[in-house]
């Protein structure tokens, strides 16, 4: 006898087996039909925002739907256009330390790093990727070159914790950052921002929307932010710490019919200014001709935070030019809705800072980061809803193409005190221009200056297809299952050139013709033959070394959610992440295997309206294998030269993130988060040779923010608001490789990898209808200055160690007009 399953049982037994194939059990046919008898149009229905953001509840599409955050079982914090303005942030690394698990580092805006849960990748090779993926109205941000752009025209950001791979993709393995921009409204209006402060601090805004006729409006903004910087050279008088960033964004809404719309963006922005200060911790003498003590003492660094900044890098200079333009098209059925999403980025970008902190010949180095990236997107998604189940499904197509050059550039007098420091063959350049010039010969080989570069070349392909379904067991039950299938295909070279270093050649050239080389000692020859190539990167020199890899993988996700309540549910959820596997840019040859974690969470979220009080709670454990992160290796190139390199662990860690908002008064809004991380290495071997298995992987215990919004009305026919947020972040926890990559750190003179904290301050004044407003703003109220990290690239090389430090308090005032 045979039993006819019903149709829903069929499709989750199905679904549990095979993910988004469960699409192929649910034909369009009986979609649209399911649709029809449950009078569905195929518009979702819309939450009551205003209701919503009373308690922090606002609308966000983390589902690649329209829902209310309460209704989203994954664990996100929102920032609002008016958090972010409240706090004068520029940029996301302004603001990131105010979301608890989140830490985004600007100080190189055109190679920043993220990292969320513990989790990052601060390679800024294009061999690699980031696993925290940013994506703008939908669109992935092309590398870091390009993630982190200036804020303009916000809506809102969503930071959607834990792996989102079945929903975002490939990289967003550790999670996700969705920025939403603002659309064009049928309604004229205007809007302009002055913001004047310490530091020479000039920011300018200004945006305007036009509704052209009854189905077109057009939405133009502006912005420029600058400042004159918060730390001079004490020697050229040179400022660092500077701002020059200017942007544009024009959009074209256009509803080709009243199911048909079109949305096109185009995205500008010019960055220029000095790079990252590096504050040396050598105290040395003003001759320039003096060699640090080698190895350098740490009993006798410097506070960087007082400490005089010394950078001499001859193109000391971080700009970045990028253009975007996205196309959305979507049509709405009676069924559902099909979304086309087009885009396309392009980005310049070049930095060259100073690596040794000093302003001497004799240790000179500063490194180059060039970078130009195209690529384009393709996304096909369609999306339904009725009484059984809400679903979206898709495919997508991604592109790019990437160049790199990685430069290295120093001097003979440099590489002479490296042959002496590390080779242990004293100052051979030194000795021989000493003795030519001994014997009357006007020769010099010191000074000279010296370039060595790797050249990268990548051409990137992957292709994606993706269902999720919320099945609707009961009216408080839900189901979600997801599946995203991806395919990278990766072609990447690499190709050093032979060093350039023309005046040191011509030197000797000359010593050749002239017959003094042939009268030289045997051991000054051998010197001399020594320099005559690579020394910084010498392997495979004058060959184009390519490789071609393909990946693929299968992302689910499946999530029981509960309504205990309206106002009151709770879920359980497995997912996965992915991403793709890579090179190292510097490493000739290298290959990573892709990363890959499983993540299994638990949360509730709730609110509770007779008190206006919102609270979300979730508690998770992740599993990650072959996490590639940039370390320092102290013989990557065989060189005996150090460098950042990217090596690969397998990670665990279990949480928790905690968030609480509550309004007990009209006037009176209370906001509190926690994130508690505790994060370890199951299996590592750091680049030194150390194990570190079982060991903290450095990542703080907790972090949290509190903060209050109180609001005095009918002040001067206004509105007169008191805004304080306080942020913390713990201690990091030290491994046995911490101190050599300079994230762990302890002297008489300062403590690297303490707990951070900041306070930032607003009284702003208003009218009721928003139409003008004045404001006085401070960040970072009690100026707590910290020392980040140091760049050991050229302590056990020139013995030269450097800190970064994060900027002084910040602060102004603003003048707001609208209409």
């Amino acid at each position: 006898m045979m039993f006819r399953q019903r149709a829903l049982s069929a499709c989750v037994r199905h679904l549990l087996f095979g993910g988004a194939a469960l699409l192929m059990c649910v034909p369009l046919s009986a979609l649209g039909e399911a649709a029809a008898q449950n009078g569905s149009t195929g518009t979702q229905s819309q939450p009551d925002a205003d209701k919503a953001k009373q308690l922090g509840n606002v609308t966000v599409t983390a589902q690649s739907r329209t829902q209310q955050m309460e209704q989203v079982p994954i664990a996100l914090q929102i920032l609002t256009a008016k958090q972010i303005d409240t706090q004068a942030a520029t940029d996301l690394s302004k603001i990131s330390l105010f979301v608890p698990g989140l830490v985004v580092d600007g100080s190189q805006p055109t190679q920043p790093n993220y990292s969320l849960r513990g989790i990052s990748t601060s390679d800024f090779g294009i061999g690699t990727e980031s696993a925290v993926g940013v994506y703008i109205d939908g669109v992935y941000a092309a590398r870091s070159g390009g993630a982190l752009l200036a804020f303009n025209d916000i809506d809102r950001i969503e930071v959607l914790k834990g792996p989102q791979g079945t929903l975002f993709g490939r990289n967003a393995a550790g999670g996700a950052i969705s920025i939403v921009t603002n659309e064009p409204t049928d309604k004229f209006e205007g809007k302009a921002v002055l913001r004047f402060g310490n530091d020479g601090l000039r920011y300018e805004s200004a945006l305007v929307n036009i509704p052209l006729n009854h189905d077109m409006a057009l939405r133009v903004s502006v912005l420029d932010n600058q400042s004159d910087g918060w730390i001079r050279d004490q020697a050229n008088g040179q400022h660092y710490g500077k701002n020059d960033d200017w942007g544009t964004r024009v959009v074209y809404r256009w509803n080709i019919t009243p199911n048909t719309r079109l949305l096109w963006s185009w995205d500008h922005e010019r960055l220029d200014q000095p790079p990252r200060p590096a504050v040396g911790l050598v105290p040395l003498s003003s001759d320039p001709n003096q060699r640090p003590p080698f190895p350098p003492n740490p009993a006798t660094y410097l506070n960087p935070l007082s400490a005089p900044l010394f950078n001499d890098a001859i193109h000391a200079r971080e700009w970045r030019h990028f253009d975007g333009s996205t196309l959305i098209v979507d049509h709405s059925f009676s069924w559902g809705s099909l979304t086309s999403i087009t885009a396309w980025r392009h980005f310049n970008t070049f930095n060259d800072e100073d690596n040794d902190g000093t302003n001497h010949v004799v240790s000179y180095l500063d490194t180059a980061n060039i970078e130009h990236n195209n690529s384009y997107y393709q996304e096909l998604k369609l999306s339904g809803e009725n009484d059984l189940m809400d679903w979206v499904s898709g495919v997508s197509f991604y592109s790019e193409q990437a160049r790199q050059t990685s430069q290295v550039n120093t001097n003979t007098s440099s590489l002479d005190t490296l042959a002496q420091n590390v080779n242990g063959v004293g100052l051979p350049l030194t000795g021989i221009t000493q003795g030519l010039q001994a014997f009357g010969f006007p020769y010099s080989l010191l000074g000279d200056p010296w370039n060595e570069q790797i050249d990268n070349v990548g051409k990137f392909r992957a292709y994606a297809a993706f269902g999720d379904v919320i099945w609707h067991l009961n009216d408080k039950l839900d189901l979600t299952t997801g599946l995203r299938y991806t395919e990278d295909k990766k072609d990447f070279t690499w190709y050093t050139p032979l060093r350039q270093a023309n005046a040191f050649d011509q030197t000797v050239a000359q010593l050749v013709s002239t017959g003094i080389y042939a009268f030289l000692p045997p051991q000054a020859q051998q010197a001399l033959a020594a320099f005559g190539g690579n020394i910084v990167f010498p392997n495979a020199v004058g060959q184009w070394v390519p490789v071609h890899h393909s990946w693929h993988d299968f992302s689910p996700r499946a999530v029981l959610s509960y309504k205990v309540t309206p106002d009151l549910m709770t879920y359980l959820s497995a997912t996965k992440g992915y991403k793709a596997g890579g090179y190292n840019s510097l490493q000739v040859g290298s290959l990573y295997a892709p990363e890959k974690v499983w993540n299994y969470e638990g949360g509730i979220k709730a609110v509770v309206p007779q008190y206006n009080l919102l609270v979300n709670a979730s508690v998770y454990y992740y599993r990650y294998s072959n996490l590639q992160s940039s370390v320092l290796n102290p013989n990557s190139t065989g060189s005996g030269v150090p460098f950042y390199t990217v090596e690969t662990s397998d990670q665990h860690a279990h949480g928790v993130d905690l968030e609480a908002q509550w309004q007990p008064t009209d006037a009176l809004r209370l906001n509190f988060t926690v994130a508690y991380i505790d994060s370890s290495y199951i299996h590592g071997t750091s680049t030194s040779g150390v194990v570190l298995d079982g060991q903290p992987t450095g990542e703080p215990l907790l972090s949290a923010t509190a903060g209050l919004d109180y609001t005095w009305h009918g002040v001067y026919h206004g509105d007169l608001e008191l805004n304080l947020q306080y942020a913390y972040r713990g201690h990091s926890r030290c491994n046995a490789d911490s101190e050599f990559q300079g994230s762990c750190f302890a002297t008489t003179a300062f403590k690297l990898g303490a707990s951070q904290q900041r306070t930032d301050a607003r009284l702003d004044w208003h009218t009721p209808d928003q139409r003008w407003g004045a404001g006085l703003f401070v960040n970072n109220m009690f100026n707590k200055r910290y020392v980040l990290g140091i760049g050991n690239d050229s302590t056990n090389d020139f013995g030269t160690p450097y800190a970064t430090i994060t900027p002084p308090r910040t602060y102004g005032v603003e003048l707001r007009a609208k209409f």
